[in-house]
């Protein structure tokens, strides 16, 4: 394949950045990748250059993360969709696609998918956040707690220290730390804005879109945090099969955390019956 490339489109925040694989020769659809937050695009480097082997693939940054523009407003998930959407066409993508997502990344495969309605073939998903109507309004209250920045940057030093702890101090053994630090970059980039995309989270109509998804749906699950509400969410989507995997626990888009598994996974799930066609 060719080397992974950054590109822009545009939309309705702005430009819209991505990181796109192809092969020397494309023989099966294009896959869309959209991002948990607080990330970018850059946590799907290693997935994007494995699936790019035989499919092109987009991972798009998300309204106000990575190298995007950013809105002036936290956003719904179906504006940041909208978005999504408008950057596809705008780039001329309007062939058919797969997608997938994780995290926060998973509402936005859902509502993006339909958008497309049948432009989108094929949705995986990992990690859906699909937590009780209690605690979703608890995690609002919190993240609207959020403070700006003052002068001391008391607020944003204390979570940035602990983002570091998470990201690169307990980082899976033998993923380099020049890695997990570029990781770490990505994620603190927003500042006191990384809550903007869960007011759209904690505010979805989960449970109303999940019973409405009409392709068919692979939840690629390692044993994560969100494997419990993954699999409580799996009961509400007709077409829906689940695909565990045990060991995997974080840092899964690494090759030192098991991207290789997911790649499987995936590629298993989208090639199902797709016969091969040149591009």
């Amino acid at each position: 394949m060719t080397a992974a490339r950054n590109g822009y489109t545009d939309a309705r925040f702005g430009q819209l950045h991505y990181l796109e694989g192809r092969p020397d020769a494309p023989a099966r659809r294009t896959l869309v990748l959209l991002h948990q937050n607080p990330s970018s695009s850059e946590e799907y480097r290693h997935l994007l250059t494995e699936m790019a082997k035989d499919r092109r693939v987009v991972a798009f940054d998300t309204p106000g993360f990575g190298m995007s523009a950013r809105s002036d407003r936290p956003l719904a998930i179906a504006d940041y969709a909208a978005s999504f959407a408008e950057g596809m066409a705008a780039m001329g993508l309007d062939e058919p696609v797969d997608l997938f997502g994780f995290h926060t990344g998973t509402f936005l495969a859902i509502e993006l998918a339909g958008l497309l309605g049948e432009q989108a073939r094929h949705i995986a998903l990992s990690g859906i956040p699909f937590r009780p109507e209690a605690e979703r309004r608890e995690r609002l209250g919190q993240i609207h707690a959020v403070q700006p920045p003052t002068d001391d940057g008391d607020a944003i030093f204390t979570r940035l220290r602990w983002l570091w702890d998470f990201t690169v101090a307990q980082r899976t053994p033998g993923i380099p730390i020049e890695r997990a630090a570029q990781i770490w970059a990505e994620r603190a980039k927003p500042l006191h804005r990384y809550w903007w995309p869960y007011e759209g989270v904690w505010t979805y109509p989960v449970e109303e879109r999940l019973a409405q998804i009409t392709q068919p749906v692979l939840i690629v699950q390692p044993h994560e945090p969100l494997l419990e509400h993954s699999r409580a969410a799996a009961q509400l989507i007709p077409d829906a099969r689940v695909v565990e995997l045990p060991g995997m626990d974080r840092d899964i888009f690494e090759p030192e955390g098991g991207v290789l598994r997911i790649a499987q996974a995936l590629r298993a799930f989208y090639d199902e019956q797709e016969p091969t066609h040149a591009a």
